[in-house]
């Protein structure tokens, strides 16, 4: 009854240890959620009164997107790029997740996976039926790819069709590409499009981001959307930009939407006009500077010679590596401190690692968003009081992990 590809996958990682953990919670546990990558800061003021106004809009709007929505979009990208773009090239999904997972139908060709990659490119290329290949990474790189190891699956076979997924800043390591140039000249070589995913992008630590998109222009398609710098992930609403010599890559995702989705929410679509039209600077600034400091709290109170990782440069993740727990797989390790512990992380295995490797994810957005962001200004040195008085549950999980890997 069940199609062999598809008996053989399992629930989302993220949506799945969000579920195990309010359950736990149900039993009247105190859950320390470093598991699940939610914002959690408010949807700024602004863009709640449009959707209040707009609450009202009840007709179909056209598959790829409200017109005025997808100017906004466009014209938003083009200044953040320094590049004149197309309100043609944009397409509006329900969250970035469908429209990759409609890409991956469209894709005729093989997917480039670096090592670790954001949980679902793998399930949906299966589901796609489209080979993925894992690309060798390290910390010294920042968990990103060297050109070569790119070129050493690609060369195998140089007559294929691929696609590089490139996620920066990364979910999960946190880090941020910074061998874009290298890897934009292999793209170039050997033709292969690019999924920029750039859901993180707002939120990169450094002011001076960068997208792979300004080295190689006509390769990359640009994902992004609300959910992360917004905090609007249940508002599912993302986008993808398209290269115009790529345009039958468009008809066939608008036809895929045009059977699946038909059109994402008409008043969240008029609602988002104001994330991309309206001046968000101190919301993002704020968001930033509490997630940096947040996250360069997290990484040296639990640095030590028993765990490695590197610093965060963006989002709100870090990819801790446990040296002296021996476990039989990374799942255990997880396992076994969400019993022991009430902590929820997930298991590097489910970012592409080996499951030997005791490499997890922690999230560490377990605190009242609103609550700190109230209490801060623009100007303010946030101090470890700071994040003891608004972020408490990450200051306890911290704690209870360096005394857990210290016995």
């Amino acid at each position: 009854m069940i199609k062999d590809s598809i008996r053989n996958l399992n629930l989302s990682a993220t949506l799945k240890i969000n579920e195990k953990s309010k359950i736990i919670e149900s039993e009247g546990k105190n859950i320390i959620k470093f598991g699940f990558g939610q914002s959690p800061f408010p949807v700024p003021n602004i863009i709640i009164e449009e959707l209040k106004k707009n609450a009202h809009e009840k007709s179909y709007i056209p598959t790829q997107g409200l017109d005025k929505l997808r100017e906004s979009i466009a014209n938003y990208e083009s200044k953040k790029k320094n590049y004149n773009f197309d309100s043609n090239q944009v397409i509006i999904g329900p969250g970035t997740k469908e429209l990759m997972f409609l890409m991956h139908l469209s894709f005729d060709g093989e997917v480039l996976l670096p090592a670790p990659s954001w949980v679902s490119y793998k399930p949906q290329s299966i589901i796609a039926k489209n080979n993925h290949h894992w690309i060798k990474t390290s910390a010294e790189n920042n968990w990103f790819p060297l050109a070569r190891e790119i070129e050493k699956i690609v060369i195998k076979n140089s007559g294929k069709k691929y696609i590089l997924f490139l996620n920066s800043p990364n979910n999960p390591s946190g880090q941020v590409c910074k061998n874009l140039n290298e890897i934009s000249e292999i793209v170039k070589k050997y033709n292969i499009l690019v999924l920029s995913d750039e859901i993180y992008s707002e939120l990169a630590f450094d002011e001076n981001y960068t997208s792979i998109f300004e080295h190689c222009p006509e390769q990359v398609i640009i994902s992004n959307g609300l959910s992360k710098w917004c905090g609007a992930g249940g508002w599912r609403l993302g986008y993808f930009i398209i290269p115009k010599t790529k345009i039958d890559l468009i008809k066939s995702i608008k036809v895929l939407a045009s059977e699946t989705f038909s059109s994402v929410s008409s008043p969240i679509q008029y609602a988002a006009i104001s994330a991309f039209e309206d001046n968000h600077d101190s919301y993002i600034l704020k968001s930033k500077k509490i997630l940096k400091a947040i996250g360069d709290y997290v990484y040296k109170n639990l640095k030590s010679n028993n765990v490695i990782m590197n610093r965060p440069m963006g989002g709100f993740y870090l990819m801790p590596e446990f040296l002296n727990k021996k476990f039989n797989s990374s799942a255990m390790l997880c396992d076994e401190i969400l019993t022991k512990l009430n902590i929820a992380l997930l298991p590097g295995s489910d970012f592409g690692f080996d499951e030997k490797r005791m490499i997890v994810r922690l999230s560490f957005t377990d605190f009242d968003g609103d609550n700190f962001m109230n209490n801060i200004k623009i100007d303010t040195d946030i101090k470890d009081e700071n994040i003891k008085l608004y972020a408490p549950k990450v200051v306890e999980g911290v704690n209870k992990l360096k005394s857990w890997v210290e016995n």
